[in-house]
């Protein structure tokens, strides 16, 4: 037996989905460890083994494959507790990280302050020298001056440098010079520079990302050097992939040299764990919703490919490197419910995380959050959560809710519960807004896969708010960052600037631009063990109008490359266009311009045998799983009611449940309101549909195999 595991570390719990080559699984769950990641990582293999009754050795040496999402790098940008890190730039542009785009991001605040830059001004020195807008060396680089920014680099104790010198997109031996040089003065410094990370046009972009890439890199490499000795201590001798931004892989090296890759790592598996469930059940569109502890991630997975940017941000600060188009907000099961200075209730973005946690842990929470709230409500057994792993206190939870919030709003316990209840799946439900309705997409279009310990508990009230008509709950949806990282491939992006008039493309010198890319992919992914005939190139193109500011990025065919079909991707152009803004400049013969052309590397990867859990053949009925009855919130008529509770670990196959109903599960609970029915499907998932919504013929054949339940 051979086994695959993933793991995604949260800020509550770490998810841990181990996977047998025989299409056996495991799920997984242990409080994460804020001090230090790695700690809760080994612990969970060791609870592990403790469930199948090995020891943790004979467990690690089946393991042929890790694949770890880690949230390092986010965590050290959102506390600022990176490296002390310095930037080599060239002279004339030491202040663009500070000054950014120039655009206030709040015109009428009047409090408003940039954001600190990773970078203060004493560590950011300039060079002489100078590359013209053509690529041509206008002033070459003094190794006088770079003596002198080193032994300032020395007296300030500095343990990262970024390098981002002008123009250097265009012609990078100054760059290179520059690194090399660096690197034989300094080598124990982390040092990296813009050629290596992000070779594009626009300044600040360049600059902020290899800034953001030198003062996470320290932290990152720092963190993977302790991990892989945790792991040679207890004789791993598998592989160990990280998850990236994009959705791919990557080995510990690579994640090392270019540590901004990993800057959304656990997020990003979940669109790809979307993109599998919903192709299992039909679908070539579909959003993902995950909340968590702390935070819920939104994303979109249109014709089965998802959706990607290179305009991200993370606090801020800019990240110009593709990634997964995941919008996220401060909304999870230990979001802090509070009442702002108007007397509003409010929920987040601040969490209880799993230490001191929420109230009803016990561990020292003072403070209500969504958790204690879906307690109060009825939707939690506080003897069963996690399976009974932990116990609640519902009343503590009670007792807080009623004098933190309550009291001040005029309301008792349960009622400022289900306050909470709707605050936070109205946040969520516009979270979901964002990425679909503002990228130009009707959420109603699309299936919803709700994922998270508490997102289905929440994933009916977000479905009714923005009239999506059907939900799954897939069986792995507590852990489903964990299981979406096993589908992960090794994938790299890859991107050169090539400013033209459409009308004035060079032929040759684009074909000579890709089969440069395409080397290099083939050398990269050649070093990470993958064979040249198993790698898939996936090229796009940045174009615009000409005079516009801002270009769409258009995907196209590698046929569409080598065989220079531009007038095909001209009006591919045209489309996408239209269909993100609502307009297009075609009849107006408007000329074309190209920004950048881009390449997508994907490495393909041997993968499990399945994902979706085992079937339900041999299950009970719903008779067999009822467990009872339990007083919970009905949102529809704003009360509570005494609800119906089944066991649905154990519920059979192709079993419709009307709601309103409990389903609980030891990993995830599943509340269904009045409009909605829950119908089992294969592989242990659940599909839920609003009555209301959904097309006539499909209701009835729902309700036509509705089973009568005796309490």
């Amino acid at each position: 037996m051979k086994y695959k595991l993933g793991i995604d570390v949260g800020g509550t719990f770490t998810d841990f989905f181990l996977v047998g080559n025989d299409g056996s699984s495991l799920v997984h769950k242990t409080l994460s460890t804020p001090e230090d990641s790695s700690i809760g990582f080994i612990t969970g293999i060791h609870e592990m083994a403790e469930k199948l009754n090995v020891s943790p050795y004979s467990l690690i040496e089946k393991i042929d494959t890790i694949v770890h999402g880690t949230t390092v790098a986010t965590n050290a940008l959102l506390t600022m507790k990176g490296a002390k890190t310095a930037l080599v730039t060239t002279e004339g542009f030491r202040d663009a990280l500070e000054m950014r785009r120039g655009v206030r991001e709040e015109r009428y605040n009047n409090h408003y302050r940039n954001v600190k830059p990773l970078v203060p001004r004493y560590l950011r020195f300039c060079l002489k020298e100078r590359m013209d807008a053509s690529g041509q060396p206008l002033a070459a680089v003094d190794l006088n001056e770079l003596d002198a920014i080193i032994t300032r680099i020395k007296a300030e104790k500095v343990e990262a440098v970024a390098v981002c010198l002008m123009n250097s997109y265009l012609n990078n031996e100054h760059e290179k010079q520059v690194t090399h040089y660096l690197r034989d003065a300094l080598p124990d410094l982390y040092i990296c520079s813009s050629f290596e990370v992000l070779p594009s046009i626009r300044f600040y972009e360049r600059v902020s990302t290899t800034c953001i890439n030198a003062y996470i890199g320290v932290v990152i490499g720092r963190y993977l050097e302790s991990l892989l000795d945790k792991l040679k201590k207890i004789r791993f001798r598998g592989k160990l992939m990280i998850m990236q931004s994009n959705g791919g892989v990557v080995t510990p090296e690579v994640a090392r040299k270019i540590a901004a890759v990993t800057v959304l790592s656990g997020p990003a598996a979940a669109p790809i764990a979307g993109s599998y469930y919903a192709r299992q059940l039909g679908f070539d569109h579909c959003i993902t919703m995950d909340m968590g502890g702390t935070s819920f991630d939104a994303s979109l997975v249109v014709h089965g490919q998802c959706i990607t940017s290179t305009e991200g941000e993370i606090d801020r600060h800019r990240i110009a490197l593709p990634t997964l188009d995941i919008v996220t907000i401060g909304a999870g099961g230990g979001s802090i419910g509070w009442i702002d200075q108007g007397g509003l209730l409010k929920m987040g973005p601040q969490s209880a995380g799993s230490l001191p946690g929420p109230v009803s842990y016990d561990r020292g929470g003072a403070e209500p959050a969504c958790t204690d709230a879906d307690l109060i409500l009825g939707y939690l057994d506080p003897d069963y959560f996690a399976g009974g792993k932990y116990k609640l206190n519902k009343e503590k939870a009670v007792e807080r809710t009623a004098s933190s919030l309550g009291n001040p709003l005029g309301l008792n316990a349960q009622q400022a519960a289900a306050g909470m209840y709707r605050v936070i799946n109205m946040n969520m439900a516009q979270g979901v807004r964002h990425v679909s309705v503002e990228r130009g997409y009707d959420p109603r279009e699309f299936l919803l896969i709700c994922a998270g310990g508490a997102g289905a508990i929440h994933a009916g009230e977000i479905c009714r708010e923005l009239e999506i008509p059907m939900f799954v709950v897939p069986s792995v949806a507590s852990i489903f960052c964990a299981a979406g990282m096993l589908l992960g491939d090794l994938k790299h992006d890859y991107v050169r600037s090539y400013i033209s008039r459409y009308s004035a493309i060079d032929r040759d010198r684009f074909l000579e631009l890709y089969r440069e890319l395409q080397e290099e992919a083939e050398h990269t992914l050649g070093e990470e063990g993958i064979d040249a005939a198993k790698i898939d190139y996936y090229p796009s193109l940045d174009l615009r109008y000409a005079g516009q500011f801002h270009e769409v990025p258009l995907e196209v065919s590698m046929q569409e490359i080598l065989d220079f079909r531009l007038e095909e991707i001209r009006e591919a152009f045209h489309n996408e266009h239209n269909r993100k803004y609502g307009y297009e400049l075609r009849s107006e013969g408007t000329e074309l311009e190209m920004i950048n052309i881009r390449l997508r590397a994907v490495g393909i990867t041997e993968k499990p045998v399945s994902l979706t859990g085992t079937d339900r053949n041999d299950r009970c009925n719903a008779q067999q799983a009822y467990k009872g009855t339990r007083m919970a919130y009905v949102p529809e008529i704003n009360e509570m009611q005494e609800l119906p509770v089944y066991n649905g670990d154990i519920l059979g196959e192709d079993i419709v449940i009307k709601g309103p109903a409990i389903i609980e599960q030891v990993n995830t609970t599943l509340f269904l309101g009045s409009s909605y029915q829950c119908e089992t499907i294969t592989g242990a998932s659940f599909i839920i549909y609003n009555i209301e919504l959904m097309p006539e013929g499909y209701k009835k054949r729902a309700v036509a195999t509705e089973m009568s339940i005796t309490k």
